[in-house]
C-alpha cells in the first residue's frame, strides 16, 4: 500500500524512531509498504518516519533505471565505519523540490537486521553510501537541510515558506 509522506516542516520529521524490537508480520507490512511508497515517488530511499511510523526501519535502492531493482531493506540500521569525505547533491521525498550540497562520509559500513532477524552488513561507497547516511539521519530527526551552513538553511526556509503560502493560495 502507497503511504503518505511526510513533508517539511512536519514536526513528526523530527522525532527520534524507537528500535525494532519484533520482526513480525506488521513489520513486514510496513517494509513492504515502505518500498512501494519509496518507487512510487520516485526515490532512492524512504525511512519509517518520512511516512509518520517511528521505527528503526529503511528502505533503498539506488539501481539506475535501466537497472533491474536491487532493495535494500534494513532494520535498526547502524553505521559501524564511516572514513573519507564527500560533498555531493542531495534531495529529499519529504523536502521536494529542493536540492543542496551535504558533506559525508564517502565510504560506510554499516550493519542492520533483516527480515528474518539476521545479522546483514553493507560496504558501502558512492551513492549507496550517501544514501545509508541520508536514511539513518531520519531516524534520529535529522533531515538533509540540518547539515547545510545556517546560511543557506535560512535562505531554504524562506523560499520554501513562499513556495507553499503561494501553492496554498492557488487552491
Amino acid at each position: 500500500m502507497i503511504r503518505k509522506i511526510l513533508t517539511y516542516p512536519d514536526p513528526e520529521l523530527k522525532k527520534k524512531s524507537a528500535p525494532v524490537t519484533v520482526i513480525n508480520d506488521k513489520i513486514r507490512e510496513l517494509v513492504a509498504d515502505m518500498a512501494e511508497t519509496m518507487y512510487d515517488a520516485p526515490g532512492v530511499g524512504l525511512a519509517a518516519p518520512q511516512i509518520g511510523v517511528h521505527q528503526r526501519v529503511i528502505v533503498i535502492d539506488v539501481a539506475g533505471k535501466d537497472e533491474p531493482p536491487d532493495l535494500i531493506m534494513a532494520i535498526n540500521p547502524v553505521i559501524v565505519h564511516a572514513e573519507g569525505e564527500e560533498y555531493e547533491e542531495e534531495g529529499c521525498l519529504s523536502v521536494p523540490k529542493y536540492s543542496a550540497n551535504v558533506r559525508r562520509h564517502a565510504r560506510v559500513v554499516v550493519k542492520a537486521l533483516n527480515l528474518e532477524g539476521e545479522e546483514v552488513t553493507w560496504k558501502a561507497d558512492e551513492l549507496l553510501a550517501i544514501a545509508f547516511q541520508h536514511e539513518i539521519d531520519h531516524l534520529d530527526g535529522i533531515l538533509f537541510i540540518d547539515h547545510i551552513s545556517p546560511l543557506k538553511r535560512e535562505i531554504f526556509r524562506r523560499k520554501y515558506r513562499r513556495t507553499m503560502e503561494e501553492q496554498e493560495g492557488g487552491r
